[in-house]
């Protein structure tokens, strides 16, 4: 009888041990995600990449993408008559200071699908439906020239170059009159983005017109990216990605990722963040 007892509590206690594991749960991120915010005017927080590390600040990643990009937005509005600091808000919103997806797997910097015409490599990715098709670019500075293309060959967007060149608000409100965005606050992003980050300068400089002392000293604040005092270096002839990282203490991929690079093309004055 005793050894019955004995056995019988030995059986409830195996029982209740095993009842005691707690279930585990595994969580999954849904397809597509990277980013854990996206990024947002005035904002100083920080992003952080889908293997948990420590992307740029918003403030830092739009200095780095107008340091990199206000050449080929300044060539375009000579070439195009698009102002400059209309090109780079729209390359900072539409393409999250260049940390999109897009932007950083295809160089598509604007959104801009592959349409019936479109020849080159493409992307898919859901947008307004499922799995469309998107224009992927060897160079950055293809899609602003794709971006140029659209505009100016569209007439929906003519009445915009009816507008002053230097007016950037009526053409932030003009291009949603026009139809290239649905969102209502979309010039309102543009506009908060161009006197934030002082890109209605870059026009001044491409029409040639005079600043005020006070206005010189914006944009030498904002474009002395030159100085390494600054986090920023120019490029000059010769430079490679080895040499510009020795010259600051980095390894060559930890300066392919400060700059959200992945190509190993470089161009004279384009400005890279060193640190």
């Amino acid at each position: 009888m005793l050894k019955k007892i004995i056995l019988f509590l030995a059986i409830v206690s195996l029982i209740g041990c095993g009842s005691s594991k707690s279930k585990i749960q595994t969580t999954k991120k849904p397809v597509g995600w990277k980013y854990s915010k996206p990024i947002q005017n005035g904002s100083s927080s920080t992003t952080t990449s889908e293997s948990g590390s420590k992307k740029m600040s918003t403030n830092e990643a739009v200095k780095g993408y107008v340091a990199q990009y206000n050449g080929v937005a300044m060539s375009n509005m000579k070439t195009y008559g698009i102002p400059a600091s209309i090109i780079l808000a729209q390359g900072i919103l539409e393409s999250g200071a260049g940390q999109s997806d897009l932007a950083v797997n295809a160089n598509n910097h604007f959104g801009i699908k592959c349409h019936n015409d479109w020849t080159g490599d493409k992307v898919y990715k859901d947008d307004d439906s499922a799995n469309e098709c998107f224009r992927k670019y060897n160079q950055a500075s293809e899609s602003y020239r794709d971006h140029a293309m659209v505009l100016t060959g569209k007439k929906r967007y003519a009445n915009l170059f009816t507008l002053q060149k230097g007016d950037y608000k009526a053409w932030a409100k003009g291009l949603r009159e026009a139809g290239y965005a649905t969102d209502p606050k979309y010039p309102e992003k543009l506009i908060s983005y161009i006197e934030t980050y002082n890109l209605h300068e870059y026009d001044t400089k491409v029409l040639g017109k005079g600043s005020s002392k006070k206005e010189e000293t914006k944009v030498l604040a904002q474009e002395d990216f030159g100085s390494a005092q600054d986090g920023f270096y120019e490029i000059q002839k010769g430079d490679t990605f080895y040499s510009v990282s020795k010259k600051f203490n980095l390894t060559v991929e930890e300066l392919k990722a400060k700059n959200n690079l992945s190509d190993n093309t470089l161009s004279i004055g384009q400005k890279l963040i060193v640190k």
